[in-house]
């Protein structure tokens, strides 16, 4: 077995976990992994400002500002009031402050991003625990 029949096994195992993860995730955890692949995607981007590597770069911050894009245009703001609004101004915040971190190689601002998005992340874990709670259901993890 050759080591880029590897790599291709190992990505084709990663995207059939990830496809069975998202099918039976609640929106909870959909929410949840998109965080987690945000944070992912920056730590990344970092990784490949630090090895130099431009074009990967250019591809791990282009996927996380697609996943904030994403999380930014699902946000309900008839139903979810100022919380909406509020972090509709945190991923718009956050949008520019990854910009600015891609075109600067900035860590800073990469670290400040991740310290934006953490608590966030876990809040949504935690809402999930807190909602299944009342529903008289058991927290299931998502692999």
């Amino acid at each position: 077995m050759t080591y880029g029949y590897m790599r291709n096994a190992s990505a084709l195992y990663q995207d059939t976990s990830a496809r069975g993860s998202v099918e039976g995730a609640d929106r909870h955890q959909l929410t949840s992994m998109l965080f987690d692949g945000a944070i992912d995607r920056i730590n990344q981007a970092r990784g490949a400002i630090r090895r130099g590597d431009v074009p990967a770069k250019g591809m791990h911050f282009s996927r996380a500002h697609a996943i904030i894009s994403e999380l930014r245009g699902s946000l309900d703001h008839a139903q979810g009031g100022p919380l909406a609004s509020r972090l509709d101004a945190l991923y718009d915040y956050v949008s520019r402050r990854l910009l600015h971190a891609q075109l600067n190689n900035d860590e800073r601002a990469i670290d400040e991003v991740v310290d934006l998005l953490t608590p966030v992340r876990d809040g949504w874990r935690q809402i999930r625990d807190q909602f299944l709670a009342t529903q008289g259901a058991k927290p299931t993890a998502v692999a």
